[in-house]
C-alpha cells in the first residue's frame, strides 16, 4: 500500500501513527552538500591553447570559484587564439552575470556573480607614465 493510499484512503481514516512508518520515508543529511560548497574557492589556470579554457569555464559556471587565468603562454604563442579566448570568457561572465578583468600584462580574474573585481576610478594602465604637474607658458 502506498504513502498516498495510507494517508488519503479511499473513505477509511487512518490514524497517522500508522501512515507514517519508518519504512515510509527517507531521511537525508542536507548538511553534506553545504560543507563541501560553503567556501569559496579561488583557483589558478594556466592558458597555452584554447582548449585549456574548458577547465576556467566549468569552474565558473559551478558558482563557486574565482579564478585566476596566466595567459602567457598563449600570449607569446597566438594572438588570435588569445584574443578567442578572452571573448570566450567575457560571453561566459556575461552569461553567469560574473565579472572579469585583466590585471598586469599577464593575468585575468573572472568571477561568478557573487563577487565583483574592484576597479579604481583613476586607475591607468601600468606602462602609461604619470603625467608631471609641468609648468607651461598658457598658464599665466
Amino acid at each position: 500500500m502506498s504513502i498516498f493510499s495510507k494517508l488519503f484512503g479511499k473513505g477509511e481514516r487512518v490514524e497517522r501513527s500508522q501512515a507514517l512508518s519508518e519504512e515510509d520515508y527517507l531521511e537525508l543529511d542536507s548538511d553534506v552538500e553545504k560543507k563541501n560548497r560553503s567556501k569559496v574557492l579561488v583557483k589558478p589556470f594556466v592558458i597555452r591553447e584554447f582548449g585549456d579554457i574548458k577547465d576556467a569555464i566549468d569552474s565558473l559556471r559551478e558558482g563557486y570559484t574565482i579564478t585566476l587565468i596566466n595567459i602567457k603562454p598563449l600570449k607569446d604563442k597566438d594572438l588570435v587564439e588569445l584574443k578567442r579566448t578572452i571573448s570566450k570568457l567575457k560571453k561566459v561572465c556575461d552569461a553567469i552575470e560574473g565579472d572579469i578583468a585583466g590585471f598586469g600584462d599577464d593575468w585575468i580574474v573572472a568571477t561568478p556573480s557573487f563577487a565583483e573585481v574592484f576597479r579604481a576610478m583613476n586607475a591607468r594602465p601600468a606602462n602609461v607614465p604619470q603625467e608631471r604637474n609641468q609648468v607651461r607658458d598658457e598658464d599665466f
